[in-house]
């Protein structure tokens, strides 16, 4: 979903640490995190899955991971498709 992000800190060893950000730039598109074999993988894809940038950090080197989803928009209740409109509450009595 556009707007979800990333944020890696990474000790640089040089520097005190880095920031890096992958941030879903359009519609449609997600960001996925995937930790193996040492490395922590942060992948920008699209709907079909098909990876558009990917960032790859030393799992060792990862001092913070920090996961930022997309607001919700105004007027949609948690649980339902994004096609199917809110429908205004049945009054009782």
């Amino acid at each position: 979903m556009k707007g979800d992000k990333v944020e890696i800190v990474v000790d640089a060893g040089d520097a005190p640490v880095k920031t890096y950000e992958v941030e879903a730039t359009r519609a449609g598109r997600r960001v996925e995190v995937v930790t193996r074999r040492g490395q922590v993988e942060v992948t920008e894809l699209t709907r079909g899955g098909s990876p558009v940038r990917t960032a790859r950090f030393m799992a060792s080197r990862v001092i913070a991971l920090v996961e930022h989803p997309a607001p919700r928009r105004a007027g949609r209740r948690p649980g339902r498709p994004a096609d199917e409109p809110d429908r205004p509450a049945r009054q009782v009595g």
